[in-house]
């Protein structure tokens, strides 16, 4: 019998999950906020629930009749988790088994140091206590503390893990959709006229693409189907990364040849983005999200025979991103949605 899968955020993670799901013949139904996107879904075999990440009912009920839940959507919003979770938690009482995937993101490791530096830390996936130690207070751990004590309450019936992406790059299959750091910075490059960077640009964070972020997750969920609860209770945390560990200002420096051999900008050289343009980047988030260290290992996912196949980052940017980019109209004032890396 083909499993039933919820899932939350059918865009650029999620959509790429969908039409892997699909494939291995889950039966998936997914949350949209517009009316007119549910026929859309129709088509490729897809239920879909019209309403927002606010709709705690519809959201918790959707739970109660899947065997599978995806969040995607955001790494920040704590009301759509904790309806998530009480949907785990009625489906526990009810002795039903319920596999939960949340997708959180590397700011989660950020350090302070604004481009100045390279730090030596690497985290690893098979160390969860490094994880662990991290403050209350850092990037997404509010509600990836919400999941981690909800496994514990719940490890009966319930399998739990989050996936910790770093920098996601690449276009997926279906939608035309972008990631969030890099062509926001490709963005602000093209209107200020140079290659922007934090500081220094020597902060280094990990890559993947969408495509093997998303393969990882099917890797992932394969596992969970099979693994006793108490083997994934043990560690949720997975990170996704394909070997690549580039600086920001290595990144600044791509952007600015394209983009000057595009006639976009004047010279390749990178230039340290003055605190006050911050708006046109993330706001008081910049530092952590475009300037941060955050080095990690998804030791985990591979020893489960998961390998990155996708294109490197620098030659997604020439051949896919900046194209799509190029094309686009009006004015940019930065990224002001909710940061899901």
């Amino acid at each position: 019998m083909s499993r039933s899968v919820f899932l939350l955020g059918p865009g650029f993670i999620g959509g790429e999950i969908i039409d892997l799901l699909l494939t291995s013949k889950y039966n998936v139904t997914t949350l949209v906020r517009q009316e007119s996107a549910v026929a859309e879904f129709a088509q490729i075999g897809v239920k879909a629930v019209a309403g927002t990440l606010d709709d705690a009912s519809l959201i918790k009920n959707q739970v109660l009749i899947s065997d599978i839940v995806f969040h995607t959507a955001t790494a920040d919003h704590l009301p759509s988790v904790e309806a998530i979770l009480e949907g785990v938690r009625q489906r526990t009482q009810m002795g039903r088994q319920t596999i939960y995937l949340h997708n959180s993101g590397t700011s989660l490791i950020a350090d302070p140091s604004a481009g100045e530096y390279e730090s030596d830390t690497v985290f690893d996936d098979q160390t969860p206590s490094q994880i662990d130690a991290l403050p209350d207070s850092a990037p997404h751990r509010l509600i990836d503390l919400a999941i981690v004590r909800a496994q514990r309450e719940l490890a009966t019936h319930a399998k739990m893990a989050i996936m910790i992406p770093p920098v996601i790059y690449g276009v997926p299959t279906r939608q035309k959709r972008l990631s969030i750091q890099l062509p926001t910075l490709v963005r602000y490059s093209i209107k200020h006229g140079y290659a922007g960077q934090i500081g220094k640009g020597l902060s280094v964070w990990n890559h993947i693409h969408v495509k093997d972020l998303a393969r990882g997750y099917m890797v992932l969920l394969r596992w969970m189907e099979g693994a006793p609860v108490e083997d994934v209770a043990k560690n949720p945390y997975f990170f996704c990364e394909n070997g690549q560990q580039l600086s920001w200002g290595k990144c600044a420096a791509e952007i600015g040849r394209i983009l000057k051999g595009a006639g976009k900008i004047g010279q390749c050289a990178p230039k340290t983005i003055p605190e006050a343009n911050y708006g046109d980047l993330f706001g008081g988030f910049s530092e952590v999200v475009v300037g941060s260290n955050a080095k990690n290992r998804a030791s985990r996912l591979r020893q489960l025979g998961w390998a990155p196949l996708e294109k490197d980052t620098f030659a997604s940017l020439v051949e896919d991103e900046i194209p799509i980019i190029l094309e686009e109209k009006g004015d940019f004032n930065g990224y002001a949605s909710v940061v899901a890396s």
